[in-house]
């Protein structure tokens, strides 16, 4: 008996330590920031703030602030939200009641009486502050650990690959991809990763000439490092790398910043042409994951270091202030939908239309969760 409660609190142990203290740890930064965004445009707008909260549900530890706000930390860690003066939930649906009854002086400190343009940008200013969270630690990388360059030359050609089709040969620089410039052989392999399918035109450097090629990326199963399967594009060309190949370049903090700014883009640009793969049909959405997957790929990076960490933390900052922003009623581009028809109608939608908007918001919500929990299950299992 001993020995089964040993193994069952080393099971544990490895559990907390192996995936929920880092997906913890990176949750909780980029919901902070998010709600933080929310709090800070609130307060310059003059909009009274009842609750700061980490999580949901019962709270476990809190405090008031010099203007009444209580900052707290709930039990469930999945997320947060910033209750304002005149709310009557979480997800900042008016109660009408207590509106009605406010005072002129309880109005100035009201959310749901400020103007159309204030409500817009303290609703904005949640996913914004997502990716300027992003935007700065892709910055504190850049600026601190340098930026990381492999010659984006071409060292072995896989036979019958799209890479052998194009004409490609050993010893070829990629130095274009579709006029763009590209630095590094990582570049080379982003611009390709997500090109699956559309033929891409190619600047190489062969001896002391250029040449062009035409090539089109085959979409494959690659494994990483952690085996985790990704479709992506694949040209079927090998980078060997050897001593004094990879140089790391020492920037400035302001080429840092738009550095943070570019790779910032490019997630999103990814993300959005994910999204528009599967409605096309283009991409299979099993690749949609919820807080079992980032959990476990919060742990597998971890075994990494810190920075590895932080890293995944901008990427899933991104990602949640990009699906914040899907016009999805519950969510915060469902509000600004709401206050895009109340700036062109001058008055609000009603009340039923609100609430009819916000229930069917849940709904898609609450799918959205149940689908990428049952892919999460289904990829633990496989793997």
């Amino acid at each position: 008996m001993s020995e089964f409660f040993l193994h069952s609190f080393n099971t544990l142990s490895h559990l907390l330590m192996g995936y929920a203290i880092p997906f913890l740890f990176v949750l909780t930064i980029v919901v902070f920031f998010h709600e933080l965004g929310h709090f800070l445009v609130a307060r310059w707008a003059g909009v009274k703030v009842l609750t700061f909260s980490l999580g949901f549900g019962p709270e476990l530890v809190g405090f008031n602030d010099r203007h009444g706000t209580r900052w707290k930390i709930s039990a469930v860690p999945l997320g947060g939200y910033v209750k304002f003066f005149g709310d009557e939930t979480e997800a900042s649906t008016p109660s009408s009641v207590l509106l009605a009854g406010m005072t002129a002086e309880e109005r100035a400190g009201s959310f749901h009486h400020k103007k159309v343009g204030p409500r817009a940008a303290i609703v904005a200013a949640g996913p914004i502050a997502n990716f300027v969270l992003a935007i700065l630690i892709f910055a504190g990388m850049f600026t601190f650990f340098g930026k990381p360059s492999t010659s984006a030359r071409v060292d072995k050609i896989e036979v019958g690959s799209a890479a052998a089709a194009a004409g490609f040969q050993v010893g070829d620089v990629v130095t274009a991809i579709n006029g763009e410039t590209i630095e590094s052989f990582s570049d080379m392999q982003r611009i390709v990763g997500i090109n699956a399918g559309d033929p891409l035109a190619f600047t190489v450097k062969r001896g002391d000439s250029t040449v062009q090629l035409q090539g089109t990326p085959e979409l494959k199963e690659v494994k990483d490092p952690f085996g985790n399967v990704h479709r992506m594009g694949v040209l079927g060309i090998t980078r060997a790398t050897s001593p004094g190949d990879v140089t790391t370049e020492r920037v400035n903090p302001a080429t840092a910043v738009w550095l943070g700014v570019k790779e910032t883009w490019f997630v999103i640009e990814r993300t959005l042409a994910y999204i528009g793969g599967v409605f096309t049909g283009r991409e299979a959405a099993d690749q949609v994951g919820g807080p079992l997957r980032i959990a476990q790929i919060s742990g597998q990076v971890a075994t990494i270091g810190l920075a590895a960490l932080i890293q995944l933390a901008a990427m899933l900052s991104i990602s949640i202030g990009l699906l914040n922003l899907f016009p999805v009623p519950l969510l915060d581009g469902g509000h600004l939908l709401f206050y895009a028809f109340e700036a062109v109608r001058g008055r609000p939608l009603s009340d039923r239309a609100q609430e009819m908007g916000f229930r069917i918001g849940l709904g898609l919500v609450l799918m959205l969760m149940v689908f990428a929990t049952y892919n999460d299950i289904l990829h633990l299992a496989a793997s």
